[in-house]
């Protein structure tokens, strides 16, 4: 079982270098930066997170497939890959519909191009010559001219039914959302195949006693998932209450947590449930 937390993209980006060292002193297993439309790039973050740290895995979660042409992609992350090995985990997902309709990027078939995404990025970090007539990525010919030894896990950042089965069938782990609970992590880890492939779930944390915090965190997790705020499971109240969530998304079958804190002073929070969890 590992855990993470998360670079929140509300944080300045200059603040990412002493975030990571700070975390890279600590008992957390991963560091997980992001990808907004407006807010900051996913592999300029992972590139300083792994530059600046010795031993954290950075996982990326997640690069929208329709933003980033698959060479392209593979040959940003095996050159990570290749500097610092054994030490990246880089997520591919839909990206948010509305988004990618703002920068004209809309996939016809969202769930073609991520399959085939995902099918060439690997298969180019194996240090394959790719040929790929897909029905939304063509690719003729291509290989990395340096593939890292040890290609980086790929994972999908997906919710729904279909999508998760998709990851099962061609990535090496799924991404799940903020708001997620157990009885969705068991459904997930039945549509994916179970062993063998890493369910990284993300969940919204926050140590305090501001109702507030947590109903606004709670909102707009239901509103993209599509359930009631009722529903939507937290990280959230006391570093006890935190630490219990913490481990009943371990239970229920992830393998990695990723908490993603809120507030301007994200890492004494993350103290306090890590000597819950000691």
């Amino acid at each position: 079982m590992r855990l993470g937390v998360m670079f929140d993209r509300d944080l300045p980006p200059e603040s990412l270098i002493p975030f990571c060292r700070e975390l890279d002193a600590a008992e957390v297993d991963d560091v997980w930066v992001v990808e907004d439309l407006g807010w900051t790039g996913s592999i300029s973050s992972a590139a300083t997170a792994l530059a600046v740290t010795e031993r954290l895995r950075v996982g990326i979660g997640i690069t929208p497939a329709p933003l980033r042409n698959p060479a392209l992609l593979a040959m940003e992350l095996g050159n990570l890959a290749r500097v610092h090995p054994h030490r990246l985990a880089a997520g591919i997902g839909h990206g948010v519909q509305d988004w990618m309709r703002q920068v004209g990027a809309l996939a016809p078939s969202p769930l073609a191009l991520l399959e085939e995404t995902i099918v060439a990025v690997r298969a180019l970090l194996r240090g394959e010559t790719v040929t790929l007539q897909g029905r939304a990525v063509r690719i003729d010919g291509v290989s990395l001219v340096h593939p890292p030894a040890a290609a980086p896990p790929v994972l999908a950042g997906v919710v729904r039914p279909r999508s998760l089965e998709l990851s099962g069938r061609v990535a090496q782990g799924t991404i799940l959302p903020e708001g997620v609970g157990p009885a969705q992590i068991e459904d997930a880890r039945k549509l994916t195949g179970g062993d063998g492939h890493e369910l990284v779930v993300f969940t919204n944390f926050y140590i305090g006693d501001d109702a507030t915090v947590g109903a606004r965190l709670a909102a707009g997790s239901a509103e993209f998932l599509h359930i009631d705020p009722d529903e939507v499971v937290m990280a959230v109240g006391s570093p006890e209450a935190a630490a219990d969530q913490v481990r009943a998304l371990w239970e229920a079958g992830a393998d990695t947590v990723v908490l993603r804190p809120f507030g301007p002073a994200p890492l004494p929070q993350v103290e306090l449930v890590l000597a819950e969890l000691r």
